[in-house]
């Protein structure tokens, strides 16, 4: 009866040993097809205008050959952005057996800052709202582009976020947000300038003829709506100038004529 459980045993053991050694066969035959098979043959790029195809795939890292389904998206990702600043979204599909897609969202209309006689461009960060720095110029280009009065940047860099001096959190946190609801509108490309000089209201010039007063820490995405609104309704003509007064308490906007 001993010898018997024994057997047993040894033949359970052998039955153990057999079945892990066949698992870690199929597993060294599984990796051996992914490393022979589902290799990038095709990179495709699209939104790009800045940067040429061949530009965001160097940044990106990956090489044809390299194994499409064992690739990391997110640290090629964080390639393209960190190497092509003006890129604000990218989104990278794997499509079997053999071709990777890379989409990217450029900055079209970045905001000025001008700061020790150098100019900072701003984006507003696509989905992030986070906003980035997407580059720096002489102070003279700033004439090129809306200019953000009332701050200032600190230490910054290009390819870094924006970040306010510690006396402007306030104008930060409504400066992104603001810049995150124009884009998302399709609206910042039509901004001349952004004033966070006043605490108590922010001035935007728009289309060359109007000024915009806005609160702080509002729901500018509703905002832009409601802008877009009114200056596409029968009211206002084409040659009407004036400020838009939108910070009164019942949410409605004033165009007040008299003053630009």
């Amino acid at each position: 009866m001993g010898r018997y459980s024994k057997r047993r045993r040894r033949r359970g053991s052998s039955g153990f040993l057999y079945k892990l050694l066949s698992v870690l066969a199929i597993c060294g035959c599984l990796i051996a097809a992914l490393t022979l098979f589902f290799r990038v043959d095709t990179i495709a790029v699209s939104g790009q205008g800045r940067y040429t195809a061949q530009e965001i795939q160097a940044a990106s890292g990956i090489q044809e050959g390299d194994n499409l389904l064992l690739l990391n998206k997110h640290s090629a990702s964080g390639n393209i952005s960190e190497k092509l600043p003006y890129i604000e979204e990218i989104r990278i599909h794997k499509r079997l057996p053999d071709t990777l897609e890379i989409e990217v969202r450029e900055c079209t209309a970045p905001v000025a800052v001008v700061q020790d006689n150098i100019t900072w461009l701003i984006s507003a960060g696509g989905k992030s709202g986070r906003g980035k720095i997407v580059d720096q110029t002489d102070a003279s280009a700033a004439a090129n582009y809306a200019v953000v009065s009332g701050c200032t940047l600190l230490a910054p860099s290009v390819g870094g976020e924006v970040v306010l001096a510690s006396e402007f959190s306030v104008q930060q946190e409504s400066l992104l947000s603001l810049l995150s609801a124009l884009d998302e509108a399709d609206m910042l490309g039509e901004v001349d300038g952004i004033h966070l000089d006043d605490l108590s209201v922010i001035r935007m010039d728009y289309l060359g003829r109007f000024t915009v007063k806005l609160p702080y820490s509002a729901d500018y995405a509703t905002k832009m709506k409601i802008l877009s609104m009114a200056i596409e309704s029968d009211y206002v003509q084409d040659n009407m100038t004036g400020t838009f007064d939108m910070t009164r308490e019942d949410g409605r906007v004033y165009l007040d004529q008299s003053t630009r």
